[in-house]
């Protein structure tokens, strides 16, 4: 009898392949800013980004514009959210950085002081290696890493969050979400250990960055940086997957069951990691609708 219950509720192999073979791609971050024209024009005329859509929500109060380098439908993008009224946010000190590859840092950095914003890092080689890197803040605080690259069809090129178990997120973010680990590093001299995870090439696509800073179990999450939205074929297959991963790493929660959202009928689903970073499952059908 416990046999054939426990066989009952068990995901099959091929749910469970599910999340690999469906056609996921990293959407846009979600983030809420203090003046959105502000930041709009430190996007496109520092950074170089284009802004492909801005919409304003009176009924809600609040006010959002989305930014990237290339179109929705083929690009990831940022999605910047104004609150009436609200003009600043706790980042707080789980959250990283967004990075933007380029093929001249130099020239980036200087338009990017030129136009007010903060240069953390000077550009130049990272210790021990080639690779030209540099940092800078935008005007409420959010951190971008500039790295020089060659051409690559997706400059906005990775989110990296704070993780306080990196094995048990790698596991989460394969078996929930079907990402590869493209590498790993470790740098005892600096105490920390990262993944960058993902569904191509980091030259080719944008990443997630996954760090942990050795003995740091918990960050705080501010109320700044929302989520991530990533496509997939099937919401409610993925939510399945999803539930039972959860179960199986001991740690994460669906916050929104699958289904359409009211008004515009897309259909999501959402869910929080084992350390409590949010992220959006999007149909893929339903999202290209949307943007015509």
């Amino acid at each position: 009898m416990a046999e054939s219950a426990a066989a009952a509720v068990a995901p099959s192999a091929e749910l469970l392949e599910f999340p690999k073979k469906d056609k996921r791609r990293m959407l846009h971050a979600v983030y809420r800013v203090g003046d959105l024209d502000r930041t709009i024009q430190f996007y496109t005329e520092g950074l170089g980004m284009k802004l492909l859509r801005k919409r304003d929500v009176p009924d809600e109060k609040y006010s959002n514009a989305f930014l990237g380098f290339g179109p929705e439908d083929s690009h990831f993008v940022v999605e910047l959210t104004y609150n009436y009224g609200v003009s600043s946010y706790d980042i707080g000190t789980g959250f990283g950085h967004f990075a933007i590859a380029t093929e001249d840092v130099y020239k980036l950095v200087e338009n990017v002081r030129a136009k007010g914003g903060s240069v953390t890092r000077e550009p130049g080689p990272v210790k021990g290696g080639k690779s030209v890197i540099a940092f800078v803040k935008d005007p409420d605080g959010y951190m971008f890493e500039l790295i020089q690259r060659g051409p690559t069809p997706e400059p906005l090129c990775q989110v990296m969050l704070r993780v306080g178990d990196l094995d048990r997120a790698i596991k989460f973010y394969e078996k929930a979400l079907g990402m590869k680990v493209l590498r790993t590093i470790d740098r005892p001299e600096y105490k920390y250990t990262l993944a960058m995870m993902g569904y191509a090439d980091e030259d080719k696509t944008t990443v997630l960055e996954l760090t942990y800073n050795y003995g740091v179990t918990e960050y705080t999450k501010g109320n700044a940086y929302a989520q991530i939205a990533i496509g997939t074929d099937d919401v409610y297959k993925s939510a399945e997957v999803i539930n039972h991963v959860i179960q199986e790493v001991g740690g994460g929660k669906i916050t929104r069951q699958p289904g359409p959202l009211p008004g515009i009928n897309t259909k999501i689903t959402s869910f929080l990691d084992p350390d409590g970073w949010k992220t959006v499952l999007v149909d893929n059908e339903d999202f290209l609708k949307e943007l015509q």
